[in-house]
């Protein structure tokens, strides 16, 4: 008999009313090498940039700023930036934002900057 594989499902929302704090990403699933993440955001991330790797940021509830050294984009409820690898960025967000990451597993989320908003081990939800 064939074994099938463990199927990850879950609802957006239940998940992101699990927690309040910011800055602090959460696990909801693993797809080929990248996490599959959410994180509530609000106020001013640090400036960082992943030398490796790239950065998916899916906008699900309010609004928020992505920040270059060179100009800054504005990103709503269903928008999305990938952030290439190498590029400094800062996320800022006025109020709070709720936010789906795709990133690969060894994406550390202050990149090559260390802070007291680094998260080292995520928790899986």
């Amino acid at each position: 008999m064939e074994k099938t594989p463990k199927l990850q499902t879950g609802n957006i929302v239940e998940k992101l009313a699990l927690f309040e704090d910011y800055w602090n990403p959460r696990v909801v699933g693993k797809l080929n090498g990248q996490m599959v993440k959410l994180v509530k955001f609000q106020g001013t991330f640090d400036w960082h940039t992943h030398n490796q790797e790239a950065e998916f940021f899916l906008v699900i509830q309010g609004k928020f700023t992505m920040e270059f050294r060179s100009h800054h984009l504005k990103l709503e409820k269903n928008d999305f930036i990938i952030v290439p690898e190498g590029v400094e960025h800062r996320p800022v967000a006025e109020t709070e934002v709720h936010v789906l990451l795709f990133e690969p597993e060894t994406t550390l989320n202050t990149g090559n900057r260390q802070s007291e908003k680094t998260r080292v081990s995520l928790e899986n939800i």
